[in-house]
């Protein structure tokens, strides 16, 4: 039990840091503070872990016949979504989100290499799995 926690925090961690390090790159990512930044990533997290599966079995046809480029599409309409609930959360339109959510997800994979005893495996839905 306590590994998951541990790996709970590690992966809150990533995606704050991921969140933060994307919002100096791109001008149309805003935070109003840190602890928005926090609330974002952990909301950002839960809505990868529960609405992504919904969606994508919702999209599967346009998912294959786009030979899985619409889970890009996911991507940032999850970021856009998540920006919508927290207060202080602003992104700037579809295309910000697009690029923010191709860009989290590689940054991520990249913290996940240089996590000692961890070796992150990419899956479909363009998160990181340590295995």
């Amino acid at each position: 039990m306590h590994t998951h926690l541990h790996d709970f925090l590690i992966h809150w961690g990533i995606m704050s840091l991921s969140l933060w390090v994307a919002s100096f790159l791109f001008s149309g990512l805003k935070f109003s503070g840190n602890g928005t930044l926090l609330v974002s990533a952990l909301l950002l997290g839960f809505a990868n872990a529960v609405l992504r599966p919904i969606m994508i079995v919702l999209t599967l046809p346009l998912t294959l016949v786009t030979f899985g480029l619409f889970l890009l599409v996911i991507n940032a309409l999850i970021i856009q979504l998540v920006a919508a609930l927290v207060n202080g959360f602003k992104v700037s339109g579809f295309w910000t989100a697009f690029f923010v959510s191709i860009f989290i997800a590689a940054f991520g994979f990249f913290i996940e290499l240089m996590i000692p005893g961890s070796s992150p495996v990419v899956i479909p839905t363009g998160n990181t799995i340590s295995i």
